[in-house]
This record gives C-alpha cells, structure tokens and sequence, in this order.
C-alpha cells in the first residue's frame, strides 16, 4: 500500500492586503510626524510672539491713565534713604497727592517693608512724606510688609479683605505698570492705572521695559499658579 505524501505550505496574504497594512503602518508615522512638527512650530510661535505681546502690555500700560472713583489709591514702594523717599518714589507720592485732591480716592496706601539694615520703611517713609505735604495721616494707610511687588501687593489685598474694599488706582512707574495691574488682577483687586509722569523713571527705556517684560512672563507662567488670590 503506497502513501502519497502531500506537501503543506502555510496560506499567502494577498499582496493587496500587504500594501494595505504597509500603507497603513507609512500613514501612521506620516502622521505622528505631522503632529510633533506642529509642536515644535506651535513652541517656536510661543517662543517668539509671548515676548512680544508682553512687551507690546508693558508699553500700552505705561501709557494708559484711567482714573476713576475708588477705594484708595495704591502708591507702591520704591527705594528710601534715612526715612527720606527716593527722587522715584517722591514723584509716585506727589502723583498720589494730586490724585487725592482730585477726590479719585479718600485714602492713600503706601506700601512697602526694608531692606536689611534700614531703619526705615518704604511704607512708612511714604506716610511722612504725604503728612508733610498736606495729607492728612487719617488718610493715610501704610502697609509695611513685603520686600517686592508681588508681596507688597499681597499684604494690601488682605487689609482690603478685612477692610471691605476692592477698588483701586495703582501709582507708579510706567513701564512697572503691566506687572503690577498683573498682580492685581490675579489677587481679586478691581484695578485701575494712573502712572506717574514725572521725575525719575518715566521713561519707557529699553532697559526698563525689557526688565519689566522679563518680570511680567515670569509672573504670568510661573509665579501666579503659587500665589494666594485674598480676595477671589
């Protein structure tokens, strides 16, 4: 009895079915491609255009003067020397002053701590000047506490959280601007400008708008996601 041996091969796919699945498989890539090209497109567009913009907020800030009826008038700090405020932070005061005559607010806030070794502070030096010119020191609310803008402006929201207003001008440089009415903004205040116009600091110089456009990114990235909101 003989045996016919029958040789099995394994089943073939189509080759249709091969290019399908090669074509699939070229698509896929082509698209995961396509995906971390945009990525690295996008990056680069934020690279470049979150520069400008907050150069662009920096510049338009320091040239916006809306005052209006508030609750005070935030004057922030700035260097002082002995108890005497610095030719910066005399022209913020003075403009504070000028603001208050014009009713904008029936109160000033001066804000700022000191640095090692002074005697004084920024908020304190600000309350004497302002008294000295005619101010009257009931008027007056000095937030001695904070050694920068971020802190300063932190204090004065929980006063304003105990004290029951939200309402504020803020004076100061005009390249400083953007950031602090940033600040402002995220601590809950309902925030209006009026920059200062004379003296020491007015200029919207390269160097200033460039430290202040580098100090807006820093706060609008990074710092805002760790800072307290008092009065949000």
């Amino acid at each position: 009895m003989s045996v016919r041996l029958v040789s099995m091969s394994a089943p073939t796919m189509p080759r249709a079915a091969v290019r399908a699945r090669s074509g699939a498989s070229t698509s896929k890539k082509s698209r995961f491609v396509g995906f971390l090209v945009t990525l690295m497109l996008l990056a680069l567009v934020a690279v470049v255009l979150l520069p400008v913009y907050a150069g662009w907020r920096v510049v338009n800030a320091g040239n916006v003067d809306d005052r209006r009826a508030t609750d005070a008038i935030v004057v922030l700090g700035a260097a002082q020397y002995n108890g005497k405020p610095s030719p910066v932070l005399a022209a913020r005061l003075d403009h504070a002053k000028v603001l208050y005559n014009q009713a904008v607010a029936p109160r000033i806030v001066t804000v700022g701590g000191k640095q090692p070794g002074d005697r004084f502070t920024e908020a304190g030096a600000g309350l004497s000047y302002l008294t000295r010119h005619g101010v009257p020191a009931a008027d007056v609310s000095p937030v001695a506490s904070g050694r920068d803008t971020k802190q300063s402006l932190i204090a004065v929201a929980k006063m304003a959280k105990r004290e029951g207003w939200r309402s504020v001008t803020l004076v100061s440089d005009p390249a400083h601007m953007a950031r602090v009415e940033a600040i402002a903004d995220h601590l809950g205040f309902e925030t209006h400008l009026s920059p200062t116009r004379k003296g020491d600091g007015t200029a919207l110089t390269g160097e200033y708008v460039t430290r202040e456009t580098a100090g807006l990114l820093a706060f609008t990235l990074v710092q805002q996601w760790d800072t307290p909101a008092p009065l949000n």
